[in-house]
């Protein structure tokens, strides 16, 4: 079995693979200030609620944008489990031509997500990633990662408004039923979601214009993609994969 990680910058995503299906995958807040032995108790317990002994891997493979957790997993994998994590940057393989000026600048969630859907739903293709940020990036015909750009996240935008304002409350990340609210939780709601659908539908445009791509496949991930392709009416999103993240890294780990 091969154990995935993806340590985002509020989620450590998991997920385990036994030959080419992911079987299991779970969600961890990330904290800081947690210990090695707090990881590894954390995954005794999530693998001994599916029956898998921690000595069941054959393999461990990793990305990070929390450079100050890395030393810390690495270590619980290694005691745990008995396996040095693969760490997914500089000289490892992926099958992408990384067309950036410094491609060591290039997020590790990128290039998996990049990965991912290019080897699954080909190229060209824009993956957009709903996360604390929300990325786009550009995949050509041949594998070449062209770059992209970084906008805030949904939830993100949400709490600069919360934390920045006196009487603005935190609200649940839903479509409202109309975009011309009647009440201060709809108001931010329908700011929220049709902002940033609006967002994502110029931006993926103005991709598709610079590329010279105007028939490429646009594909989402990350938990609040579902939301934005509820409001979309002229379908800007192709494919929604919500586990793109975790096939990256299967696929990169294969190939290294």
């Amino acid at each position: 079995m091969l154990l995935v990680i993806d340590v985002g910058n509020t989620n450590i995503k998991l997920g385990v693979y036994d030959g080419n299906t992911l079987v299991h995958s779970w969600r961890l807040s990330v904290k800081v200030i947690r210990t090695a032995d707090e990881i590894g108790i954390l995954l005794a317990g999530l693998f001994g609620s599916k029956n898998i002994a921690l000595n069941s891997f054959d393999g461990v493979i990793m990305s990070s944008v929390q450079p100050s957790l890395n030393y810390t997993i690495e270590h619980a994998c290694e005691y745990y489990l008995g396996k040095k994590p693969i760490m997914v940057g500089v000289g490892i393989k992926t099958g992408l031509n990384i067309r950036y000026s410094n491609p060591q600048e290039v997020g590790a969630d990128r290039i998996v997500n990049s990965v991912a859907a290019y080897r699954l739903y080909g190229g060209p293709c824009i993956v957009v990633d709903f996360g604390t940020a929300t990325t786009f990036n550009v995949i050509s015909h041949k594998g070449e990662f062209l770059g992209g750009c970084i906008a805030p996240g949904i939830i993100t935008g949400l709490e600069a408004l919360v934390n920045n304002t006196a009487k603005l409350p935190r609200v649940e990340i839903v479509k409202p039923d109309s975009i011309i609210a009647k009440s201060t939780v709809n108001a931010l709601q329908a700011g929220m979601i049709y902002g940033s659908t609006g967002m994502v539908k110029y931006i993926v445009q103005k991709l598709k214009e610079e590329s010279g791509y105007q028939d490429i496949k646009v594909i989402a991930t990350g938990g609040l993609s579902e939301v934005v392709i509820g409001v979309d009416s002229d379908k800007i999103i192709d494919v929604v994969d919500r586990s793109l993240t975790l096939k990256g890294l299967k696929l990169i780990y294969d190939m290294n």
